[in-house]
């Protein structure tokens, strides 16, 4: 079965969406982007946070001592880094979860997930001025050659909504459906539009 990722969470009302419709993980935030948290403005939205919900800080091309002061400081189960860090980098992170986004517009792009040990690989849309984010989906048909050679988890991220999320999943099969703006309205996160992707997404059993 697929997993659900909500990203860019920063609001109490977010927090209470979380709790009532119960996604797998929850992401905060740390770099420059317009769903930016601060650390204590994530803790404050953690501590109310149901436990079964786990979280994932996001970071981009981040100090490897600030990333380990905010993953102490709020206790993240996933640190995703989503910028140009490369393998010695990651190292440094051997007792966290780790996913390493990739960000993919053709075919070639794919195999430079071969680059990386990681516990989880996220694909996203190669857009100029984003390292994530967009709201613009990539082919997910790129992925089906290299997808069952990964001994990791296989995120899915990049244009995904409601509207398309069934068809995300037939045609990737991610571990982890990862969607931000596709469930927002306004710029912020919107209950129903939530729900209707968690649902979709758990009526597919395979």
């Amino acid at each position: 079965m697929t997993l659900v990722k909500i990203c860019g969470i920063r609001r109490a009302e977010d927090i209470e969406y979380l709790n009532n419709l119960k996604p797998d993980y929850a992401g905060f935030v740390f770099a420059e982007s317009k769903r930016k948290v601060d650390v204590n403005t994530a803790y404050s939205l953690i501590k109310n946070l149901d436990r079964q919900i786990k979280k994932v800080g996001v970071f981009v091309n981040e100090k490897v001592s600030v990333v380990k002061d905010v993953a102490v400081y709020l206790n993240l189960d996933v640190l995703q880094f989503h910028g140009d860090e490369q393998q010695d980098y990651i190292d440094n992170f051997d007792d966290y979860t780790v996913w390493k986004a990739i960000r993919i517009s053709e075919k070639s792009d794919v195999f430079r997930l071969r680059d990386y040990n990681v516990d989880g690989i996220l694909l996203d849309s190669k857009i100029n001025g984003f390292y994530g984010g967009s709201g613009m989906k990539f082919d997910w048909n790129l992925v089906n050659d290299v997808k069952d050679n990964l001994k990791c988890k296989f995120i899915l991220a990049g244009g995904i909504n409601p509207d398309n999320v069934l068809k995300a999943v037939e045609t990737a099969r991610p571990d982890v459906i990862d969607v931000s703006s596709g469930v927002e309205v306004g710029g912020f996160k919107n209950y129903q539009l939530m729900k209707d992707l968690i649902c979709k997404v758990r009526s597919v059993k395979w």
